[in-house]
């Protein structure tokens, strides 16, 4: 296969993922929280403006359903306050802070995306939800802070996000859904360097608490 279907076999291909982004406050502290841990040389901290808390990974899809997929995963949901307090490594050197005890709201959310995602045959993963934000990648061997108080932000919206494959990665913004009204299209938002390339509402944090 000649490099010109490739490039035209991924481009007509996107990945996608349902997620929380932390608010201004929330993706701070989660910074600071970043930084306290004494991390082992091969680590690969994980930079603000990509923090978020995945709801669901849907995987690569054709781009010709991504207006389906806009309209399909809109679900009613109630703001709702995450409280992120356990600091751990998981397998394969992966830092997260996790809820400990999630919010019925962000179960509940999280399940009514999952009817969603069946509805349009997208059946959801199959593996626990354990809502978490990862701080580090490749981190076996660090060291944890001593102490540290939970963290929280008030959850308003949800987003409908793609990952970019090349050198500089980041997230395109497709859709964000708001809690307290119904979800207007709007234009697309590239997550690079904590900058949007098209609308500066859409830039990381997503959701700025203020409803």
């Amino acid at each position: 296969m000649t490099a010109a279907p490739v490039a035209e076999q991924a481009a007509a291909a996107c990945r996608l993922f349902l997620a929380v982004w932390p608010t201004v406050a929330a993706r701070d502290e989660l910074l600071r929280r970043q930084r306290q841990w004494s991390w082992s040389p091969a680590t690969a901290a994980i930079a603000g403006e990509r923090l978020h808390l995945t709801l669901h990974f849907l995987g690569s899809l054709p781009r010709q359903r991504l207006t389906e997929l806009s309209s399909g995963l809109q679900v009613a949901f109630e703001p709702f306050e995450l409280v992120l307090d356990r600091a751990e490594i998981w397998p394969h050197g992966l830092v997260v802070l996790r809820a400990g005890s999630p919010a019925a709201a962000l179960l509940d959310l999280h399940g009514r995306l999952g009817d969603a995602l069946r509805s349009l045959g997208l059946p959801p993963e199959r593996r626990r939800f354990r809502p978490h934000v990862t701080l580090a990648r490749r981190a076996a061997g660090s060291i944890p802070p001593v102490t540290g108080a939970e963290l929280r932000w008030q959850v308003n919206s949800y987003t409908l996000v793609e990952s970019l494959a090349g050198g500089s990665g980041g997230y395109l913004v497709h859709q964000r859904y708001d809690c307290r009204r119904r979800a207007a299209p709007g234009d697309d938002a590239v997550l690079t360097n904590g900058e949007s390339r098209h609308n500066a509402e859409l830039s990381p944090p997503l959701c700025d608490g203020s409803g």
